[in-house]
């Protein structure tokens, strides 16, 4: 969205191909200052398919018809929405010229003109309202593409949760970029809350966000907590907003670029987030207080939607890709290869998902190990010292790979991010590494459940011998409790 000053449209925006059949198409969207009649521009950026948009080199719009004095084009081409203008087709007055009869011709009766005439009206509309119906149908079942734009609302929307209208937020900076839009601190009344701003081309993973807030038992410590959903704005200049809470730390892999965590520090966070991944994928039955909660699948799992709280424990985010889990009920035609390509598991990146509920919940957790090792690789604990902060496969594929790199590294070298000897000398920081390699194992069936890793760095965080005679402790503030033992 660009600025009145329109500093906001100098920047580069690099267009994700999602779909190797689809387009990607630049757009530019403007209007005209009646006084200067120069350009201001609204919008600008990346456009999904479309076939209006195809072999296109320059961005011209050609409609004289105006819809709110707003201009619209689009382009195929790098670059190609840089320069834009209005060049509108006059409509034609000239009158349709008849056709002529031959005099060869037969000249039909009246019955037979009827009934070309029914034929003539009938076919077109049948052929609408069949393609109309295939397109429908079409649509409601690709529900779950990825990034896939809804431009017909497959169902009614439920009110926003509570509802109160709109609400008097004032933005105050964005705090963060992703797939589907900007995360905004903002402040509503006394409370500062965040924002997440979706645009119009990402309403379906807005849509998901509020329906996996909204099911039973999801108001847990370890999961993210929602405050409302609103839309703002009409046409292509709507935005659709997720309010949640606000944690000034950011997310898992901001914070470890700037710190370093101790060890009850890495504990704490590991076992949270196992914690909030185990409940994700809990199915919990019905009781007085809640309904019925099904299992839920993250599918983009990965430290940049692990957010941290003030207390250094852990909370799972960004739900735009998930996954519900109802009983008795297939997946459907969910297309399985998506998230993060850094984060895919192998069975990800080869498209050999078999689409049932627990093979999406091992691919969590194939994910769950990388973050692990992040955590592992700036912790204080390790003997030696602490290199700067890296990305999973950053030092395999670096920093853009191609999903042809990580299908090399992962699938057919078997490749994994490098675990230092150094980490396996402590005790505990050994018992993380055995846990994230048997999160990443390459057999789906072999890797961990959530509630295993709970299980298992909470007994770490409890319990650690250092050495022969030294016992340490840490209870759940942290407090680190150092008692002697004749033999160990």
């Amino acid at each position: 969205m660009c600025a009145e000053s329109q500093q906001g449209c100098s920047g580069k925006e690099e267009c994700i191909l999602h779909d190797p059949d689809k387009r990607n198409h630049c757009y530019v969207l403007w209007t005209i200052d009646n006084v200067t009649k120069k350009s201001i521009i609204k919008l600008k950026g990346c456009f999904l398919d479309s076939n209006d948009c195809y072999d296109k080199p320059d961005c011209i719009e050609d409609n004289p018809e105006r819809k709110k004095d707003l201009y619209f084009c689009c382009c195929d081409g790098n670059m190609c929405n840089q320069n834009f203008s209005w060049n509108p087709h006059p409509t034609s007055s000239k009158p349709t010229q008849p056709s002529v009869i031959h005099e060869f011709e037969p000249v039909p009766n009246t019955k037979q003109q009827a009934i070309t005439l029914a034929l003539l009206i009938s076919i077109p509309m049948l052929l609408t309202f069949g393609s109309f119906f295939l397109w429908w149908l079409y649509r409601h079942r690709k529900l779950g593409y990825f990034n896939e734009v809804p431009t017909l609302e497959p169902l009614p929307m439920p009110p926003p949760s509570p509802t109160l209208g709109l609400r008097p937020i004032k933005l105050l900076e964005i705090k963060a970029r992703g797939r589907f839009g900007a995360v905004w601190k903002a402040e509503l009344k006394n409370d500062i809350v965040a924002v997440k701003v979706f645009p119009v081309q990402d309403k379906q993973s807005w849509q998901t966000e509020q329906e996996i807030f909204k099911l039973a038992h999801m108001d847990h410590e370890d999961i993210l907590r929602f405050i409302s959903v609103e839309k703002r704005g009409d046409n292509l200049q709507a935005e659709f907003w997720l309010i949640t809470a606000y944690h000034e730390r950011g997310s898992l892999c901001d914070y470890l670029k700037a710190n370093i965590v101790t060890w009850p520090e890495m504990c704490r966070i590991a076992e949270s987030m196992a914690r909030g991944l185990m409940h994700l994928h809990e199915e919990i039955p019905a009781n007085k207080a809640d309904g019925y909660k099904p299992a839920v699948a993250h599918r983009d799992f990965k430290s940049k939607n692990v957010l941290l709280k003030a207390d250094m424990s852990a909370c799972i985010a960004d739900f735009g890709l998930a996954l519900i889990f109802y009983p008795n009920k297939p997946c459907g035609d969910t297309h399985g290869q998506v998230g993060t390509r850094r984060y895919m598991a192998p069975e990800v990146l080869e498209g050999a998902i078999n689409f049932t509920r627990d093979s999406f919940l091992r691919i969590d957790m194939y994910a769950c190990g990388l973050v692990l090792w992040e955590l592992a690789s700036r912790c204080t604990i390790q003997d030696g010292p602490i290199g700067e902060y890296r990305l999973p496969f950053e030092d395999e594929v670096g920093l853009h790979p191609t999903l042809e790199d990580m299908q090399e590294s992962v699938v057919h070298k078997k490749e994994r991010p490098l675990i230092l000897e150094t980490w396996r000398k402590h005790p505990g920081l050994l018992s993380i590494c055995d846990t994230m390699e048997e999160c990443w194992d390459h057999d789906a069936e072999a890797r961990l459940s959530a509630s295993c890793v709970v299980e298992r760095v909470a007994t770490l965080s409890r319990t650690l011998v250092l050495n022969s005679s030294t016992l340490i402790r840490v209870d759940n503030t942290n407090e680190i409790i150092t008692t002697k033992e004749s033999s160990m």
